[in-house]
């Protein structure tokens, strides 16, 4: 559970409605009064149509149906963390090393199938199959890039409903403005309407910036976040596959695929992979790309 995502979400949600209904007076006692009917304040249908609905057409709009369709397993992933593991894969990879190094590599067949990431099981048919190596690393890292390109273009959907919602809330403004002028000049009775034509106007630019900085904005960077992590653990696979079909010592193997990583991670890694596999922190890796 991506636990930093939904706390970021949910405690930004409580403190902008705390501050909707709270009321600070020191010279009052108490100093703060919380007022919950205020909340009705905050609630406008014109102003929901306005930004809400309209930024919701228009990424609609910008996009095909085929991508339009994944979002909710983007609201799916963005709620899991540590998809990815690099010790899991590092531990995979040089065990592998061991087996070819023993058995050769047509050896690796049966630990292919045996894997649950496809990514991973092609790497390892790729050098069964004895293809060139430079063909093998081209084939893996168009892969990478494939992939990275997808996970860009679905997180471009939600950059551009955090684009596109202040500019609603903008337009939401001026409708409310213009509402309130043109109310004015009609008759005295249309005074009566400033208060609401005045809270449109405020609202729909209250909503734009929530629906940019506290929904769209967010899962933009997670998903962004994500797709580097996968690409890691990917490029991790591509230099482990490479080194086992050179047929590169497996000690080796581990420290060379360990520069990968921060520091911290290396020092935790010592001691527990050794040089078989499966020593890892015991995360799996994934099936399939994340987008």
């Amino acid at each position: 559970m991506n636990i930093t995502y939904l706390i970021g979400v949910v405690g930004a949600f409580v403190v902008c409605l705390v501050g909707m209904v709270s009321k600070i007076d020191f010279a009052a006692s108490p100093p703060i009064t919380i007022t919950i009917k205020n909340l009705i304040n905050f609630f406008d249908p014109a102003s929901i149509f306005i930004t809400i609905g309209c930024t919701i057409f228009i990424v609609i709009a910008s996009f095909p149906l085929d991508m339009l369709k994944k979002i909710p397993s983007h609201f799916k992933n963005i709620l899991k963390s540590n998809q990815f593991d690099p010790i899991f894969y590092i531990d995979q990879l040089v065990e592998l090393a061991q087996i070819a190094r023993k058995n050769g590599l047509l050896s690796l067949e049966e630990k292919a199938n045996e894997q649950e990431d496809p990514f991973f099981k092609q790497a390892i048919m790729l050098i069964v199959d004895a293809y060139d190596p430079d063909k093998v690393r081209a084939i893996l890292e168009n892969d990478i890039e494939c992939m990275s390109a997808r996970h860009e273009d679905a997180a471009a959907m939600y950059d551009k409903g955090s684009a596109v919602a202040p500019a609603f809330g903008m337009i939401g403004t001026l409708v409310g403005l213009i509402n309130m002028l043109k109310g004015m000049t009609l008759d005295a009775g249309g005074a009566s309407n400033l208060g609401s034509d005045m809270g449109t106007a405020l609202i729909t630019t209250l909503y734009g910036c929530i629906l940019a900085h506290m929904i769209f904005s967010p899962i933009a960077n997670i998903l962004r976040t994500h797709d580097s992590e996968e690409v890691l653990c990917k490029m991790i696979i591509v230099e482990g596959i490479m080194s086992i079909q050179s047929g590169e010592n497996p000690k080796f193997l581990r420290e060379r695929l360990l520069t990968y990583m921060d520091q911290k991670r290396r020092s935790d890694d010592d001691g527990e992979g050794g040089e078989g596999g499966g020593g890892g922190k015991g995360k799996k890796g994934k099936k399939g790309e994340e987008e």
